[in-house]
Formats: structure tokens, C-alpha cells, sequence
């Protein structure tokens, strides 16, 4: 459905001129302040920067090359990549020799001391507060934060405070349980956490950073970004629906985000997470472009409430963090056999890997989050055991069997 007001916008389609720079889109936020990241530029009112991120191991140097090269192609001003050891920052130091073109970001996952090796191979960092309090529990965030900002400021990096949902800080949880609406659970949360981590840079004399606050579900990436934006509208926000799921339905739930957010002026960068074969990583730029354009002219397809009933499969993109190329494959093997549940109201969700996999399966009705070699089923936050990757798919079948179950005994006669 089109709208019958455009927003003040204009896109800049010299990339369609020449295949390889970034898509950039002239929407106008002048209060974010300016934060330069290699050769683009976030926030100011500068175009948005859509970027994307690698689904290879970091240690397959020559996949990572070429999946970043063809991200850079499609028009991804920024390509991420994660790095979890030494050996990925080895690899990621060859990445960065043969793929100069390039603004590249690590993601620092669960390991912050790593930005020391990491920082003089990137233009950006990202940290997620959440997972600072894996290691070294007895220092302090924000000496942590510290750490970080130092080696960012050495290396000419730009930071990214990257906030989700299911991975806040345990201790921010906490404090705001039960603050949200039950459909806006952890919002708050989220966006305090996200203030909390600006206060620490701003006192370190540190701007050069954006934030972001994801969740799978748009309402609450809508809500977070809504509230930070009101609160902070000097600071650049990247934005993004997490575990967006597989095409169409991935697509469908990162619009209904987006179309709210940049048609409001809110979002200076933006990246699509979908499930995708690791060969077809540059549908997340395409759909980024799609939407912003949309936007641009004022084509708006979000207009009607999300429908969040029935079957509700989320899953995480296909990114390096994936530990088994498997998971790709079950992914949409679990949403094949799982199409007879559509009529409930029922949440798989199929993870990738360990960093998210644990805590983001946990409000879901069942939920598989991979590792190199078995896939961890849950029930709920309850774990139901390890099964491997041609075994999990009959077991998760009983499980939803017995939900469905369940769920037609309650119903009323």
C-alpha cells in the first residue's frame, strides 16, 4: 500500500552506475552526529549505509575473500566478519591485505581483549555489552569498555554498541523484569543498557560510535529504537531485525521494522539478516536496497498490524559465527516439516552457533542451536538433550507432536 505522504528523501543510485560502491540513501537526521568508518560515513544526515556480513569461517581465507568481495560488489558499505581467536585474527590480517576495497568490522563476540589484535586490521568494532561478563568477571564493564576505546582510538577504528535482547547484561535484566508490556519484553532492558554503555565511552571522550538494539521481533526492535532516539538523538543508530528468518518471511519481518523507523528519520545504517546459502549472502544488500528505495518513494507495505499468530519460525542469519554449514540446510528443513503446526500458535527458533544459540532460544516454544557436530534442542529455556544433525529433525517433530497435543486438550470444546 502506498502512502499518501513521501518522506523528504532522495536516493543515491551511482551505484547502479558502478557496481562495487556503497548504497548509500539520502535520508535526512541531522541530529545523529557524524561517525566515519573507513571510506563511508554514518550519520549527519549522510546517506544510510547499507552493509552485510560474511557466512564463511574466517579461517577459510579464501572463501571469506571472496564472499567479502562479492558483499563489497553488491553495494555493502560495510562487510562484518567474526573473529573468536587468534587464528581468525591471523586470517582476518590476509582478508584484509587481498580485500583493501573494503571497510571491514569485527565482531569482538565473547573475547574483548581480542580488539587489540583485531583493531589495526578493521575500520569498525563491534561489542555487545551483553557478553562482557564472560571473562575476567571480576573486572568491571567499564574498565572493559575502556580497554576497547583505547585500542579503537590507536587504530582509527569507529565503534559499534550492539545491544540484543536475548543477550543483555544478566545483571540489566534483571533490574528492569516485568518494566515492559509482556509483548515488549526486554525493551527496556535493552535501550538502558545500550544508554549505560554511551555514558561510558562519552565519559572517555570517545564519539566516534553508533548502537544498535536488535530483536526478532520488530515490535520491540520498533519500540527500542523509538526510545533511544528520543533519548539520544546525537548518536548514529544501525538497525536491524536479528534472526530475521529464511526468504520471504525474513524480508517481511525486517520491512515492518524498517519502513517504521526510516520513515520517522530514525537509523543511519541498516543490515538484513536472513538464513541464506552462504553463495547467496549479497540477498541481504539487495533486500536492504529494496526497502530503502520503497521508503524513498514512499511505497509502504507495513501499513496492516504484524500477524504473530500461528507457526513462528525464527532463525539466524548465515553468518561466520555458524560453526556447521549444516545448519543452513536444516533450517529449512525444520520450517518444511514444520508447515502442519502452521495453524498454532507455536515459536521454533534455529540457531547457528554458541554465542547466540544458548540465550535466544530461550523464549521460544522449542528452539536448536547448532554446534560443530550435534544440535542442542530446548524446550523452552529447559534443555532437552544433544542430538546429531540427521537425528535432531524427528526428535523436534515429537516435541512439536506433543505441544500440538497439548495445545488441542486445552482448547475449549
Amino acid at each position: 500500500m502506498a502512502s499518501d505522504q513521501s518522506p523528504a528523501l532522495s536516493v543515491n543510485r551511482d551505484n547502479d552506475r558502478h557496481p562495487g560502491r556503497c548504497y548509500t540513501f539520502d535520508m535526512k537526521r541531522a541530529n545523529s552526529r557524524v561517525v566515519h568508518a573507513g571510506t563511508v560515513t554514518i550519520g549527519g544526515g549522510n546517506p544510510i549505509v547499507v552493509q552485510s556480513m560474511c557466512a564463511t569461517r574466517t579461517q577459510d581465507i579464501e572463501a571469506t575473500v571472496h564472499q567479502a568481495t562479492m558483499l563489497h560488489n553488491a553495494g555493502a558499505g560495510l562487510v562484518r566478519i567474526a573473529v573468536d581467536n587468534v587464528k581468525d585474527v591471523e586470517a582476518l590480517a590476509e582478508v584484509r591485505g587481498r580485500v583493501p576495497e573494503a571497510n571491514l568490522v569485527v565482531d569482538l563476540q565473547e573475547n574483548y581483549r581480542l580488539v587489540e589484535r583485531v583493531a589495526p586490521h578493521v575500520n569498525k568494532v563491534r561489542y555487545n555489552p551483553g557478553h562482557l561478563y564472560h571473562h575476567e568477571k571480576e573486572k568491571s564493564a567499564k574498565d572493559k569498555v575502556a580497554f576497547i576505546v583505547e585500542q579503537a582510538a590507536k587504530h582509527d577504528c569507529a565503534l559499534r554498541i550492539g545491544v540484543n535482547c536475548g543477550s543483555v547484561d544478566p545483571a540489566m535484566a534483571e533490574k528492569f523484569d516485568g518494566a515492559d508490556d509482556p509483548l515488549l519484553h526486554g525493551v527496556s532492558a535493552m535501550v538502558e543498557s545500550a544508554l549505560q554503555h554511551c555514558s561510558y565511552l562519552d565519559d572517555l571522550g570517545f564519539t566516534r560510535y553508533v548502537v544498535s538494539m536488535k530483536d526478532s521481533d520488530p515490535r520491540k526492535v520498533i519500540a527500542g529504537n523509538e526510545r533511544f532516539a528520543a533519548a539520544r538523538p546525537d548518536v548514529p543508530l544501525h538497525l536491524g531485525v536479528t534472526e530475521a528468518g529464511m526468504l520471504p518471511d525474513g524480508a517481511i519481518k525486517t520491512r515492518i521494522a524498517f519502513e517504521q523507523l526510516l520513515s520517522r528519520g530514525i537509523g543511519d545504517t541498516l543490515r538484513v539478516s536472513l538464513t541464506l546459502p552462504f553463495a547467496e549472502k549479497f540477498r541481504e544488500v539487495e533486500v536492504g536496497k529494496q526497502i530503502i528505495e520503497d521508503v524513498e518513494a514512499g511505497r509502504y507495505r507495513s501499513v496492516p498490524k504484524f500477524i504473530d499468530s500461528g507457526l513462528n519460525i525464527i532463525s539466524c542469519p548465515s553468518c561466520s559465527r555458524v560453526e556447521n554449514e549444516a545448519f543452513v540446510d536444516l533450517a529449512f528443513k525444520v520450517r518444511e516439516m514444520s508447515e502442519f503446526a502452521k495453524p498454532y500458535d507455536i515459536t521454533i527458533a534455529v540457531m547457528g552457533c554458541r554465542v547466540n544459540g544458548p540465550g535466544e532460544t530461550d523464549d521460544a516454544d522449542l528452539g536448536l542451536w547448532c554446534g560443530p557436530a550435534f544440535v542442542n534442542l530446548k524446550r523452552g529455556p529447559e534443555e532437552v538433550g544433544a542430538f546429531k544433525y540427521d537425528e535432531v529433525l524427528d526428535r523436534l517433530k515429537a516435541e512439536l507432536d506433543t505441544i500440538i497435543d497439548r495445545k488441542k486438550a486445552a482448547a475449549p470444546a
